[in-house]
């Protein structure tokens, strides 16, 4: 009797103990998808009516104009709060903010868009490929054909915006004065969405790119049966877009893929702090970068040296 009892206390100690974990494990998990470690960071006017003001890594960007303002992606379903109090330190209103563009539909970068149109009353306009994807606030990710995949898209829901509008590559979103352009640049996902836009600083005109990411998602494959059909192709076709965009000032989702702290600390220095981001050679080897991981990633799948 002694001994059974003993047992079943040190059953009773290891579930527990397995539950304390899975508590643990469920809570870091939980604050990952809703913040993903992001931290505030300290907002900047890149150029003329454009500026940084997203977290340490998931970025967001600004650009202002007389009849109200377009904001670029929203970051995890936490990060609003830091996007928002940046938009008020540079002396802006979020309620001015007019239009919500988005580049794609994960929860880094689609996650606060809901929070951020509840807070400005702003449209969404999203690819016709994301569409479905963000409205549904993740759970329906066309990119997501295999069951596991799947699986993951529906455990990280976030909160679904409004689609107000649906855009084709190519179509041009107009707000007063200010101009973005959408390419479709598919391969991190099948709605990956680059925008190009002109800002003016001072007497000069300046060409900007926000690209869209080129990761293939680990376990994605490029060969039967791809990810989806034409993936490959897809790729070769958003190396060629970016490529042919006119780029003085490129931009990311993602503030380490183009120096965001770098060029950020550089501006003290600098004559013109717009300087550090003129830089169209850094856009070409982020493109020729994404390109040669893709070559090597199709090499692997195909099983070639």
């Amino acid at each position: 009797m002694l001994r059974h009892l003993t047992k079943r206390r040190w059953l009773m100690v290891l579930l527990g103990l397995a539950a304390a974990l899975a508590v643990f494990l469920g809570v870091k998990w939980w604050d990952a998808t809703q913040h993903g470690g992001q931290q505030y960071a300290e907002p900047f006017r890149i150029a003329g009516n454009f500026y940084y003001v997203g977290a340490n890594d998931v970025t967001a960007f600004l650009l202002t104009g007389p009849e109200g303002h377009v904001l670029i992606d929203g970051g995890y379903p936490g990060t609003p709060p830091l996007i928002m109090a940046s938009i008020a330190k540079l002396g802006f209103d979020i309620r001015d903010v007019r239009v919500l563009v988005n580049s794609e539909p994960h929860f880094d970068h689609a996650g606060g868009l809901a929070a951020l149109q509840d807070a400005s009353g702003a449209e969404l306009w999203v690819s016709e490929a994301s569409a479905d994807a963000i409205a549904s606030g993740g759970a329906d990710d066309a990119s997501a054909t295999f069951l596991p995949t799947k699986v993951i898209a529906w455990l990280v829901r976030y909160p679904a915006p409004r689609v107000d509008h649906r855009f084709k590559d190519g179509d041009t979103i107009r707000l007063g004065p200010l101009r973005l352009t959408a390419h479709i640049t598919p391969g991190h996902t099948r709605g990956c969405t680059s925008w190009s836009f002109t800002v003016r600083d001072g007497n000069r005109d300046l060409h900007v790119v926000s690209a869209c990411s080129f990761t293939l998602p680990a376990g994605s494959s490029l060969v039967e049966p791809q990810r989806w059909p034409g993936i490959r192709a897809d790729f070769e076709r958003s190396f060629r877009v970016l490529r042919s965009l006119p780029a003085d000032i490129w931009v990311t989702s993602h503030a380490r893929e183009f120096g965001r702290w770098r060029k950020f600390s550089q501006r003290a220095q600098a004559k013109d702090p717009v300087d550090p981001f003129i830089d169209r050679e850094g856009y070409l080897r982020y493109i020729d970068s994404a390109e040669a991981r893709f070559r090597r990633r199709l090499a692997e799948q195909e099983g070639r040296p």
